[in-house]
């Protein structure tokens, strides 16, 4: 996915507003140490991703930290949901996912998510539905019985990002969320970034992979020495005004020269460049890598995941195996072929016995029924029964 691919989103409310934002951190006197963000001024708004970029020690982390509440303004404010980062309501509806990330190393993938998905008192059974599609979504549904601390650091990176969705966030902050992964999870987290921002999630996106934050960022701010240095879409930011690219299929030898010479009458020719367009590395080794799928061997590690986790799509949970069978009985059944085999013959004696046992009786006592001359004896033994069961009929109803 490159930029062109992200269709620009609409300006919605606006999520997190910092203004005038200041934290300066002092020593044991009181004395100030350092000055991690000096006077910042940014707003995100609803859908759409938004990236902190800056060296280390720029002022990233700080700035996270101040929204979620975990550190107080020397100076300025913040504000996210139109509330105090530290208001109890509004921190129910933001995910995050820290630079590293700090589990119960003894619980298992399963226990992870559900103790997590406990603490936003999410029912039993949206913890159990969330749990399985996220695990699926992130690779891990082959090792929900392994500790979290036998992970390594890419699939406890995956565990996090697990845990940061469980319940269901509106906003979502990652920390170098690509950091230890292999390709294909860097991928697979930036499709997953994408979704979320097209279903209407605001994503506030760290990293020091300026490719990553290429892919999906729909704005940036970039900070050094704690203060913003440039900040704007990365359209443009990143466009030069000053050239021009065109993209053509192979041309023969004979119309690329009348083109170069055409061009050529109003550029000087050392400014004009021809080169064949190329793939970015991530792209070719993706390719590579499923053709090789066919041939993969199973794996007690990471897989490659699945589609985005259904909630997090918004196409509601998963129905419950009860409600999967009771639709399934309630279908229409098919109708039965034209050329149905013809029903085994019904003996006649038979049936007439048995509408003789299921007919209410009179009330005066029928006479014995003759047994036919050229009945065989186990007709006879039939109609003896038969008439046993008949007289019994009369006699329990007449008393």
């Amino acid at each position: 996915m490159t930029p062109s691919d992200i269709t620009p989103r609409p300006d919605g409310e606006v999520v997190v507003s910092v203004r005038g934002l200041t934290k300066v951190f002092k020593d044991f006197w009181g004395r100030p140490k350092a000055r991690a963000v000096d006077n910042v001024d940014f707003e995100v708004r609803q859908g759409e991703v938004f990236g902190l970029l800056g060296p280390n020690g720029s002022g990233k982390s700080t700035t996270v930290k101040l929204m979620l509440g975990l550190l107080y303004p020397t100076k300025g404010y913040i504000e996210v949901f139109g509330h105090s980062p530290r208001h109890v309501a509004t921190k129910s509806r933001i995910g995050y996912l820290p630079e590293e990330s700090y589990l119960y190393r003894y619980l298992d993938s399963h226990e992870t998510l559900d103790f997590f998905g406990n603490l936003f008192r999410l029912p039993r059974t949206d913890r159990k539905g969330r749990t399985e599609q996220l695990l699926e979504m992130v690779g891990l549904s082959q090792t929900r019985l392994r500790a979290v601390g036998e992970f390594s650091k890419g699939m406890q990176r995956r565990i996090g990002l697990a845990q940061a969705l469980i319940n269901d966030p509106d906003l979502v902050i990652l920390d170098e969320p690509t950091s230890g992964l292999d390709p294909i999870g860097c991928r697979e987290v930036k499709d997953l970034i994408v979704a979320l921002a097209h279903r209407g999630k605001t994503v506030i996106l760290s990293s020091h992979l300026l490719a990553d934050v290429e892919d999906v960022c729909d704005r940036v701010v970039i900070y050094y020495g704690g203060k913003v240095q440039a900040m704007g879409t990365l359209r443009d930011l990143l466009a030069t005004p000053d050239a021009i690219q065109i993209t053509t299929p192979a041309l023969s030898r004979e119309t690329l020269e009348r083109v170069l010479a055409f061009i050529r009458k109003d550029v000087a020719e050392d400014k004009v460049k021809i080169d064949t367009p190329t793939q970015n590395l991530e792209r070719y080794f993706l390719q590579v890598v499923q053709s090789a799928r066919q041939a993969a061997a199973e794996t007690s590690g990471a897989m490659s995941g699945a589609r985005v986790a259904a909630y997090l799509r918004g196409e509601g949970e998963a129905k419950p195996a009860s409600d999967r069978i009771l639709e399934r009985l309630a279908a229409p059944q098919p109708a039965a072929p034209a050329t149905a085999p013809a029903p085994p013959p019904v003996d006649t004696r038979s049936q007439q016995k048995l509408e003789a046992l299921t007919k209410p009786a009179e009330p005066v006592a029928p006479k014995p029924a003759a047994a036919p001359a050229a009945a065989s004896p186990a007709s006879k033994e039939e109609l003896r029964k038969a008439d046993e069961k008949l007289a019994s009929l009369v006699k329990k109803k007449d008393g």
